[in-house]
């Protein structure tokens, strides 16, 4: 029942709902892309470079002749699995620490958080530029750099949430019935924290998708051939005054996408906020 009533909830929230609808679009489209072009993303034809969009070549064509609509739509699921394998990695991580953290206390708390301090202590693009710079640029290695290096922040939110829990009558209750500690963490604990994990998941998407496009326009993270909306808008910038499309399209697209995942976490935030829920 309780979920029926988020559910009746979020789809209360226009702006919540329209950022779902969205993503759902974007998901679908990289999803279904050998559906929706008949272009191999990769076949460079230099006889036709640079050519504005047409009934060809919906969105044009780069500077090796290769179909900027099918890059799109193939970059997308690049962009899109980078960010989701990287929150993945990130939401694992820091909701590990924050739930040993919070339910011990004391020296295991004490050093976990300085572990943590540590981590924000340096800023996070210098931080994987600097990780980087050690490994070979590829997908795997960005995925993971990005997902190890952005867990501190929801380390912080599980354990403060974990704090206020443990005191709570169904986990001295689970103590008292002599439950181990693992079991009183992710059967009685971590149900709890679903909704400030989801919250912070759905936002930490886009800023993962982010910070790929960004190692990409430096040319530290995906790498051709294979497409991402990052390396697609650093192909372009060299063509700004003659092929506009080459940035605009990617740059739209990250846009949107970076948008909707704000529009559906803040709706999130607000359907699960108990002061809300009174």
């Amino acid at each position: 029942m309780m979920w029926r009533y988020y559910g009746i909830r979020f789809l209360g929230n226009r702006l919540a709902l329209a950022g779902a609808i969205a993503l759902l679009f974007i998901g679908l489209a990289a999803w279904t892309a050998p559906l929706l072009t008949r272009h191999n993303p990769n076949e460079q034809r230099l006889t036709e470079r640079l050519q504005s969009p047409s009934a060809n070549h919906l969105l044009g064509t780069d500077d090796l002749g290769r179909d900027v609509f099918s890059r799109m739509l193939y970059g997308g699921r690049v962009s899109l699995r980078v960010g989701l394998l990287a929150v993945a990695i990130s939401v694992t991580l820091g909701t590990l620490v924050g739930l040993v953290a919070g339910y011990w206390g004391g020296v295991t708390d004490a050093v976990l958080m300085r572990l943590v301090d540590i981590v924000l202590c340096f800023p996070t693009i210098f931080l994987i530029l600097m990780v980087i710079a050690f490994l070979e640029p590829s997908l795997w290695n960005v995925m993971a750099v990005i997902g190890f290096t952005s867990w501190p922040g929801l380390a912080r939110l599980v354990r403060g949430e974990t704090l206020s829990l443990r005191e709570r009558d169904f986990v001295l209750a689970a103590r008292g019935l002599g439950l181990s500690a693992p079991r009183i963490l992710f059967v009685h604990l971590l149900p709890h924290l679903v909704a400030p994990i989801l919250v912070s998941a759905t936002l930490g998407v886009g800023g993962a998708i982010l910070t790929e496009s960004a190692l990409s326009f430096l040319g530290l993270g995906v790498q051709p051939p294979l497409a991402s909306w990052g390396n697609i808008l650093t192909s372009g910038k060299d063509y700004l005054h003659v092929a506009w499309w080459l940035s605009i399209f990617p740059g739209v697209a990250i846009l949107v996408t970076v948008l909707a995942l704000n529009l559906l976490g803040e709706g999130l935030r607000d359907v699960f906020d108990p002061r809300e829920n009174q």
